[in-house]
C-alpha cells in the first residue's frame, strides 16, 4: 500500500522517519512516497487535506482535526523546547526601557499557523505587526534590523547567542509556568479517512523507526545529514536530543493532557472555534 507521508528536513524529523522511508525496518508491504517541506508548508497542505500522513504545528491540528487524527508516536514536544523571542541590541535596550515595546515592534515570525506564533498569540496578544518568513531567515532579518524582533524555532535556539542576539522571552518557558503542563509543538497526523487498522500499523511503524535510530546514536544517519543545512554534528546532536524524547515514542496520558491544555487557552482565547474533537484516530 502506498502512502504520502509529510515532513520537514530537520534532524528531528529525518532522525525518527530515516528507518522507516529508507526501509532499514520491515515496513510491512507499505510505501511510503516522502514529501519533504518547511512545516508551515506541510501546515498549509493540512489545510487542503493534501497528504495521507504529514507533520504539522499543534497550531494547525487544532484547526483541522476535523479533517486529521493524531498518531500516538512521532511528535514533539517537551519541557524546555519552546520558541523564543530574540531581538538585536538596540531592540534589547527599549524592550528594557518599556514593557509595551512588543505591541508596537515588527516581529518575524515562522508561519501564522505554527505554534510558535499561536504561543505568542497567548502570551502577548496585543503583538500584532507580524511578518511571515522562513524559519532559517529570521536571525539575518532582526541583525540586519528588517524587523525589531524574531520568533525563532528549532536550532536557531542554539545559535542566536553567537551571533549578538538577545532573548527576549522564552514562550515555553511562559507556557509551562503558566499551564503547568508540556509544551506541545507538533504531530504526526492521519487523515481520518484512512482505516482505522492502517494507522495503527503505520503508528507501530514510526515507533519502530525510533527504536533504530536511537540503537544507533549517537552516529548521524546520512539521511539526517544531508538534509541539515550545514549544521555541525554538534548542532544536530543538540536538536535530536532536545526534540525527540520519550513523548516522541509515545505521547501518554501527560503528552495527551498537554494537547488538550493547548487546545483549551486556544479556545478560551477565541483563536479557534472547535472547543474540542476526538484527538486520537482510535476515538472514531
Amino acid at each position: 500500500m502506498k502512502i504520502t507521508l509529510g515532513f520537514s528536513p530537520c534532524p528531528n524529523d529525518t532522525f525518527i522517519f530515516d528507518a522507516l522511508v529508507n526501509r532499514k525496518i520491515d515496513t510491512k508491504g507499505f510505501e511510503f512516497e516522502v514529501f519533504m517541506e518547511d512545516v508551515e508548508t506541510l501546515n498549509n497542505w493540512a489545510f487542503a487535506g493534501k497528504l495521507a500522513i504529514t507533520k504539522l504545528s499543534f497550531n494547525t491540528f487544532l484547526q483541522c482535526a476535523s479533517q486529521y487524527a493524531l498518531m500516538h508516536a512521532g511528535s514533539a514536544l517537551g519541557k524546555g523546547v519552546g520558541p523564543l523571542l530574540i531581538t538585536h541590541k538596540k531592540g534589547m535596550e527599549q524592550w528594557q526601557a518599556d514593557a509595551t515595546f512588543l505591541e508596537r515592534a515588527s516581529i518575524a515570525i515562522p508561519g501564522l499557523n505554527t505554534t510558535a506564533n499561536l504561543l505568542l498569540q497567548l502570551a502577548y496578544p496585543n503583538a500584532t505587526k507580524k511578518e511571515v518568513m522562513l524559519f532559517s531567515d529570521i536571525e539575518q532579518a532582526v541583525l540586519d534590523q528588517r524587523v525589531d524582533a524574531g520568533l525563532i524555532i528549532h536550532e536557531n535556539r542554539f545559535t542566536y547567542q553567537d551571533k549578538g542576539l538577545h532573548k527576549i522571552k522564552d514562550l515555553g518557558d511562559w507556557w509551562e509556568s503558566t499551564s503547568s503542563s508540556a509544551i506541545p509543538l507538533g504531530g504526526i497526523v492521519a487523515k481520518r479517512s484512512l482505516p482505522k487498522e492502517v494507522c495503527l500499523q503505520i503508528d507501530q511503524l514510526i515507533k519502530e523507526s525510533i527504536a533504530y535510530a536511537w540503537n544507533h546514536y549517537p552516529e548521524l544517519a546520512p539521511y539526517v545529514k544531508e538534509h541539515a543545512q550545514e549544521m555541525s554534528d554538534a548542532v544536530m546532536r543538540k536538536h535530536i536530543q532536545l526534540y525527540v524524547n520519550d513523548f516522541s515514542t509515545d505521547l501518554g496520558e501527560e503528552g495527551t493532557l498537554a494537547i488538550q491544555t493547548l487546545w483549551d487557552y486556544a479556545y478560551k482565547a477565541q483563536l479557534i472555534a472547535t472547543k474540542e474533537l476526538p484527538i486520537f484516530y482510535s476515538d472514531n
